[in-house]
């Protein structure tokens, strides 16, 4: 017997929930120790991150929140939220710096720079 149409619906809702968190968009990331969205204003978190000019759209993305997960060597596994907080105009596409304390949480410092996938 097939099984009524809204179990079938509602299994493949589920099924395209987990699609949207496996898959993030790739980037890169690297790490830093300063912010400036805010001046120098305190943000109650360490996790914090300056993004390339086509994630703060002129300031847009400040305030945001993204989760950024490692994808390559050097990770630690898991994944970390920041709080954009500035912009890094010098980089390319998709990318973050991280506050170092971020970037620890899911990567060896060592590594300097890392493959990451980000959602928001």
């Amino acid at each position: 017997m097939a099984a009524p149409f809204h179990t079938t619906i509602f299994f493949v809702a589920i099924l395209a929930c987990f699609a949207s968190v496996a898959f993030g968009i790739a980037g890169k990331a690297t790490f830093y120790k300063t912010s400036a969205c805010y001046g120098y204003q305190a943000q109650g978190t360490t996790m914090i991150a300056a993004v390339s000019p086509d994630i703060y759209r002129n300031g847009a993305a400040c305030g945001r929140m993204y989760r950024v997960s490692c994808t390559g060597a050097n990770c630690r596994g898991g994944s970390v939220t920041v709080k954009v907080v500035d912009l890094w105009p010098t980089c390319g596409t998709n990318q973050f710096d991280l506050s170092s304390q971020a970037f620890a949480k899911i990567a060896n410092p060592d590594a300097g720079v890392i493959n990451i996938d980000y959602v928001r």
